[in-house]
């Protein structure tokens, strides 16, 4: 594994060989649930912007989300701003495993991942890719979306760990890359893998089974009325930060309604201007939106809370991707 790591590992990438505690963080929490490909582009944008840990904290949240919109999951950009600040109150990352699981959003992998990558600590992390890697080279067949099996799985993974710390950078990259390059998910390529003498799932013939998880999501749907209320003088539009919590939390947007019956209630139906449908796909969930522009001067008033944000603000904002391609 060391050995096909170094030689054909994934040394493009821009975090790749780092030992900087901010920057393997940093990647670790855009690489949750997001593709590697679009990844790399926010990476470099805010390297650029925030070059050390303690310029994230003394960022304005609101300048982080706007940074970060477009990469989904946005309680990331939350705990990322939250951690930085953190981190930055302690004088620098802790060196250990356990110390840096109690930062804010960083959980167990992310957290060995760090210690690992920056500082030899041995121990195994256990994201996606590794656990299907693991999965199959020791056919582990419990249940994945049980807690129990990854704890077992976990222990399993730190046995394996090298003898020599040194050699925890290039092991913990050697499983993410082979899981991202060869073990994948569908029609891996067993032929190339370093490690397949030793793969019980290749040598049973069982790689499309494993690992075992029986819990799938299941998909649900939403379908919301946005009104874009502009003013015609400026082009500015009316938008309303999002609850803390839940889809696109802390995020500028447009107001949303329930349903069509609602939006016309409060405001008449010939000023409104259809504008085309979005489809928006989420991880649980398809999101129906039926934009509706408004213009300021047919509007009643008093307005939806929310405030007036002209066109040359935009970019300064945190919004949900939707609407900034809407914009």
């Amino acid at each position: 594994m060391l050995s096909w790591q170094r030689a054909h590992g994934r040394h493009a990438l821009p975090w790749s060989g780092s030992r900087d505690p901010y920057r393997i963080w940093l990647s670790e929490v855009m690489l949750q649930q997001t593709q590697v490909a679009t990844v790399k582009a926010y990476y470099a944008r805010f390297l650029e912007r925030f070059a050390s840990v303690q310029d994230l904290a003394a960022a304005p949240l609101d300048e982080v989300l706007a940074l970060w919109a477009g990469l989904g999951y946005y309680s990331r950009a939350r705990n990322l701003h939250a951690c930085a600040q953190a981190v930055a109150a302690l004088g620098g990352f802790p060196r250990r495993a356990a110390e840096l699981e109690q930062l804010p959003g960083i959980g167990r992998s992310t957290a060995r991942a760090i210690a690992a990558f920056c500082f030899d600590e041995r121990l195994s992390i256990l994201d996606g890719n590794v656990k299907r890697v693991l999965a199959r080279l020791l056919a582990f067949e419990q249940d994945l979306a049980r807690a129990p099996a990854q704890r077992e799985l976990w222990a399993l993974a730190d046995a394996l760990v090298p003898a020599q710390a040194s050699d925890m950078p290039a092991y913990t990259q050697g499983l993410m890359d082979l899981g991202a390059t060869l073990c994948t998910p569908r029609q891996p390529r067993c032929g190339e893998c370093p490690v397949q003498a030793l793969c019980q799932a290749q040598a049973q013939g069982r790689q499309a089974e494993l690992p075992l998880k029986s819990r799938r999501l299941v998909r649900g749907r939403r379908e919301n009325w946005w009104l874009m209320l502009q003013r015609e003088h400026d082009g500015a539009v009316w938008l309303q930060q999002r609850p803390d919590t839940g889809v696109w939390a802390g995020l500028w947007s447009l107001p949303l309604f329930e349903s069509e019956a609602e939006l016309l209630s409060q405001f008449p139906p010939q000023a409104l201007e259809p504008l085309p449908r979005i489809d928006h796909a989420l991880t649980h969930f398809d999101w129906v939106l039926h934009p509706r522009r408004l213009l300021w001067a047919a509007a009643p008033s008093p307005l939806p809370e929310g405030r007036w944000v002209a066109p040359d603000e935009w970019a300064a904002f945190g919004m949900p991707a939707p609407l900034k391609k809407m914009l």
